[in-house]
Parts: C-alpha cells; structure tokens; sequence
C-alpha cells in the first residue's frame, strides 16, 4: 500500500510537535523530508536521523516496509 507525503509529516509532526518539517515526493514510495527542530541541539546527525526514523514507526523496516526510501535532512534552527 503506497503512503502519502502527508502520513510521513504527521508522523514525524507526532513526535516532533515544534519541528518544521517538509515533505516532498508523490509516487508513494521515495521521498524527501527536512525536519529543523529545537530538540536536535546538541546531537549529531545521526542522532537526529535516528530520531526521525523512530518517529516512521516501523514504515521503512525491511522490504515489506511502506516506505521506499527517504531523502532526511535534519538540523537543530538557527
């Protein structure tokens, strides 16, 4: 079953309520997110692709995941 741009931002928006996050992609599998919230000061990017991976709850696990692939850029704001 494809998913939406829109169910990826309202997942990451779900655990990350402050974040500014945008989502870009419609052919329900590859897509592109940029998540900036206050909560990523002071960890590294890993760290804070972990954190917006966590948020997906399970929908990239393995080949049977909804999600394909996701571009993430993240970072803490300005």
């Amino acid at each position: 079953m494809a998913i939406l741009a829109t169910d990826i931002e309202a997942m990451i928006r779900e655990a990350f309520p402050d974040a500014r996050i945008s989502v870009q992609g419609n052919d329900g599998a590859h897509f592109a997110a940029e998540v900036v919230d206050p909560s990523f000061k002071g960890m590294n990017r890993v760290q804070q692709q972990r954190a917006v991976y966590a948020a997906l709850k399970g929908k990239m696990d393995g080949p049977a995941g909804e999600l394909h692939a996701l571009a993430l850029t993240t970072r803490a704001p300005d």
